[in-house]
């Protein structure tokens, strides 16, 4: 009980830290830090309009969290969901404009698959270079999204170019019948839903089945792993795979439920957003929805923060760049043994002289 609540409690002071510290930053622009953590708050959860922009952001953050806590179970550092997500939206907007898709949930199903599979392939790939030929998965998988981005707009800007979308390329726009809708007529698209069940099945998987109980002993110690004969290239390879899924199916969702088509708008770096809320959730499926809520509420927040004090949009960026540092500050304190360093400070040795044979303390 007692090392549940001091999880809990580093990650829930981390942020209270850096929401003190970009006060701290705020306040150099002439502006009010209380004032701007009201705002936060307002523009985040204030009213039912500031909860359906929170929730629409969330719902990308969940997935492409999922693209890094998975593969963290395995024992990985994969930090390249960028390039999977943009990837996984561009298969969806092509699969559509292909071929010839069945109207509703079927069509959107397939679309969304398309993205997904992208995704996986695009992450695999980075486990297959770390796997196979030894090269480090974190270099390899920031390097591998520079360069989906860099193959997202060369196809949008080229071949798969709508003729008719001319101060801003993007591909055809996806038929109205495989769009995702709003959930009872809201803003908040069914990619939330989706999300939320990603999360739990991801959960339930590692917690109850044998693959996700073997990916974790893969990833908690190697050597037991090969001790015991398990597989771990390929399940080193699935958590690569379903995480790169998660994160291609937030790019096929953000298509087919917010832009409708591929541009370059769907470059939001809510790949890397993802990587903070992974690791404040300690790449836990479930601990995932409430942060990626938060953060998004953060990144929702960001325009009534322009329109009402003049900052820039962008400035929540600064406040998730400050929670980074921070969390990962407090994953370091957290392996501390504190109770063995208070014992050392009270068995300290008297700095005092000590006495000599007479007696007599010597100066």
């Amino acid at each position: 009980m007692r090392n549940s609540l001091f999880d809990l409690g580093l990650p829930v002071l981390a942020i209270a830290m850096a929401l003190a510290v970009f006060g701290v930053f705020v306040s150099f622009a002439g502006v009010s830090p209380v004032e701007v953590w009201v705002l936060l708050f307002k523009g985040a959860f204030g009213d039912w309009y500031s909860w359906q922009n929170t929730l629409q952001r969330a719902a990308p953050l969940m997935l492409t969290a999922l693209c890094v806590a998975v593969p963290a179970r395995a024992g990985l550092v994969v930090i390249g969901g960028e390039g999977a997500l943009v990837l996984g939206g561009l298969a969806c907007a092509a699969l559509a404009h292909a071929l010839p898709l069945p109207p509703g949930v079927l069509g959107t199903t397939l679309v969304c698959l398309a993205g997904a599979l992208a995704g996986a392939l695009w992450i695999g790939l980075a486990g297959c270079l770390r796997q196979f030929r030894g090269i480090n998965e974190t270099i390899s998988s920031l390097l591998l999204a520079y360069i989906a981005i860099g193959l997202f707009k060369h196809l949008v800007e080229g071949p798969l170019r709508d003729p008719a979308s001319l101060n801003k390329p993007s591909t055809h726009s996806l038929p109205q019948e495989l769009l995702i809708g709003g959930i009872a007529g809201s803003d908040v698209h069914w990619g939330l839903v989706l999300g939320v069940v990603a999360c739990i099945a991801l959960a339930v998987w590692m917690r109850w089945t044998a693959s996700g109980f073997s990916v974790r002993v893969v990833g908690g110690n190697p050597r037991a792993a090969q001790l015991v004969g398990l597989p771990a290239s390929r399940l080193v390879l699935l958590a690569c795979a379903l995480g790169g899924a998660c994160a291609g199916l937030a790019g096929a969702v953000e298509v087919a439920a917010v832009h409708t088509n591929a541009n370059v708008s769907l470059i939001a770096f809510y790949g890397y957003a993802g990587i903070l809320v992974s690791f404040m959730a300690r790449h836990h499926p479930l601990a995932i929805i409430p942060v990626a809520i938060l953060f998004g509420g953060f990144g929702a927040a960001g325009s009534l923060l322009q329109r009402r004090l003049g900052l820039p949009d962008a400035s929540v960026l600064v406040l998730q760049g400050i929670a980074f540092v921070l969390i990962l500050a407090s994953e370091a304190l957290r392996d501390v043994d504190w109770r063995a360093r208070l014992k050392r400070l009270n068995r300290a040795p008297d700095p005092s002289p000590a006495p000599n044979a007479a007696g007599v303390k010597l100066s």
